[in-house]
């Protein structure tokens, strides 16, 4: 396996070393980069790839300006829209209630590593994350996009809140400066909900299995938390700027 592919990537069995496949790269030079991420709210490996890839965004300046879409993926399509208690749900899911808090630690070591504090105990509930994604879509409309998806990733992981409730997602919607009212007029509404499903049924046309998964120019770039050089030197490389 080659390094640039190594990092952890979330499909709905679990995390796992990301494995090379059909995934091709663009080759046009150029000083801007369409970078598209697709991400869950709920997947661990993600906040661990977005503090990476925000340090390879830094990285890139002022050669290559990128601007960054994130897309929605479910690591549980079957979820009930109340979600279901997280102890039982990966007990089953994962064999034992010890492998769970295993996975959990391997994540919350490399989270460490990335100046992010997972608190697992807090995490009492698995939800279903179609709203969250919802959220997200609505965010990127007003240009809030990364400030929500940070915000989704520290009420979980860090803050051990329901992702699935509504008046968490109007918490961290009003603090990325959307309008709170608007936030609940839209869970209420299928409002954006044609439009997930859409980002859902193009990542599953473009063979996409298990997040973050990372485009450029709507073209799969690299699956997996990998180190933030290795994005860096895969932005470059796809943009025609490699550093020799």
């Amino acid at each position: 396996m080659s390094e640039v592919l190594e990092g952890a990537v979330c499909g709905i069995d679990g995390c796992a070393p990301a494995a090379s496949d059909h995934f091709r790269l663009a080759s046009d030079a150029k000083a801007t980069l369409a970078i598209e991420v697709i991400s869950d709210a709920i997947c661990p490996w993600c906040w661990v790839a977005k503090r990476r890839l925000d340090r390879a965004i830094a990285a890139l300046a002022p050669d290559i300006t990128p601007t960054v879409t994130w897309r929605p993926f479910e690591l549980n399509p079957e979820m009930p829209k109340a979600g279901v208690n997280r102890h039982a749900y990966r007990s089953v899911k994962f064999g034992s209630w010890q492998r769970s808090q295993a996975l959990d630690a391997q994540v919350a070591a490399a989270g460490r590593s990335e100046g992010l504090v997972f608190n697992h105990d807090k995490m009492e509930r698995t939800p279903n994350t179609i709203d969250a994604h919802r959220l997200t879509w609505l965010a990127g409309q007003q240009g809030k996009q990364n400030d929500v998806v940070e915000g989704l990733f520290a009420a979980y992981f860090n803050e051990g809140r329901d992702i699935g409730e509504p008046t968490v997602l109007a918490d961290v919607g009003t603090s990325a400066g959307l309008d709170r009212a608007r936030i609940l007029a839209m869970l209420t509404s299928d409002e954006g909900l044609a439009e997930v499903r859409s980002d859902l049924q193009r990542a599953a046309n473009l063979r996409v299995s298990g997040v973050p998964t990372v485009l450029v120019d709507g073209v799969p770039l690299f699956s997996g938390a990998i180190r933030s050089d290795l994005m860096e030197a895969e932005l470059r490389r796809v943009a025609g700027h490699v550093r020799r």
